[in-house]
């Protein structure tokens, strides 16, 4: 089984395109089942063969797996888990490994109606306005939070930005999302104006002299390398503190508050989807609920019977 999980790991990487934050989750979620077979799970016990064998494996054992989450983790996490069991499985079936898959059948649990956390337009201009634009990594943060709520992006995306990614002659920017697709999407003048102060403070940051390569990272820290994901959202997580707001908002919830800004003011579904890089419609719905106001007011404006 662990080479099972290599080798789908392997493929994630080098077929699929998946970023190494993707495969390292499945990694880890993987690694958890393994040491779930390796306590020896009721139903595989050694006379019925050796439980860390991929043929040992069926409905039975990873039903017993999932079972032993319940109470530990939230219903996402199980059905994440699951996701990761029956991805792996179908590859091992695609190369003949196994001849079906134990996991296809199992149902995923139900899971809570998700309301994603965002701010209110006061609230995210009060956020822009915390960073101290006096000094250069202030100008920086400052730059990272209206790209982030300028074009929707995730934190890993921002993370892999270069200094080619962005056009401030047609203000666009170019990232790569989940499963390397490249999307190209506009972004705001007040960003792009926030972004140019900050390479201009943090030039003596940069390593070289003269012009930086374009494939240098956009982001950097104080050492001049390439300010990872962790240290965006601790980024963030700091001037939201500084704030007094309540817990929960996050690099994620930028995201939510563009598209719900962008929905507010507006903006068809469709486009929004385009600008998130949702490859479904369903996941860029979970932000409709919250433009009901607007919805409603339009409702009584326009219906001749409200």
């Amino acid at each position: 089984m662990s080479r099972a999980i290599d080798l789908f790991l392997a493929y994630l990487r080098d077929q699929k395109g998946y970023s190494e934050h993707t495969v390292r989750n499945y990694r880890i979620d993987l690694g958890q089942f393994l040491a779930f077979l390796a306590a020896g799970p009721e139903g595989t016990r050694l006379e019925d063969g050796d439980p860390l064998e991929v043929e040992a494996v069926n409905a039975l054992v990873v039903r017993q797996y999932l079972g032993s989450l319940y109470g530990r983790l939230k219903r996402s996490s199980i059905a994440r888990k699951l996701s990761a069991l029956r991805s792996l499985f179908r590859f091992l079936e695609r190369e003949e490994w196994i001849k079906g898959s134990p996991a296809a059948e199992i149902a995923a649990p139900k899971l809570e109606k998700f309301i994603p956390g965002y701010l209110p337009v006061d609230d995210m201009f009060r956020l822009l306005k915390r960073p101290d634009q006096k000094v250069p990594l202030g100008l920086r943060d400052l730059a990272l939070l209206e790209v982030l709520y300028s074009c929707g992006i995730r934190a890993q995306e921002l993370e892999g930005m270069n200094l080619s990614s962005i056009d401030f002659d047609q203000r666009l920017i170019r990232v790569m999302g989940k499963g390397r697709r490249e999307r190209i999407i506009p972004i705001g003048r007040q960003a792009l104006k926030a972004v140019q102060a900050y390479l201009a403070a943090t030039a003596h940051l940069r390593p070289g002299r003269g012009d930086p390569p374009l494939d240098s990272p956009l982001f950097i820290n104080f050492r001049g390398g390439r300010l990872s994901t962790r240290s965006i959202g601790r980024i963030v997580g700091r001037y939201v503190k500084g704030m007094g707001l309540a817990g929960g908002i996050s690099t994620h919830s930028m995201r939510h508050t563009f598209a719900t800004h962008m929905l507010d003011g507006g903006a068809d579904l469709r486009s929004v989807q385009e600008l998130l890089g949702h490859k479904s419609l369903t996941s860029t719905q979970r932000y409709t609920h919250v433009s009901l106001d607007r919805l409603m007011a339009v409702y009584d404006k326009a219906h001749p019977r409200s």
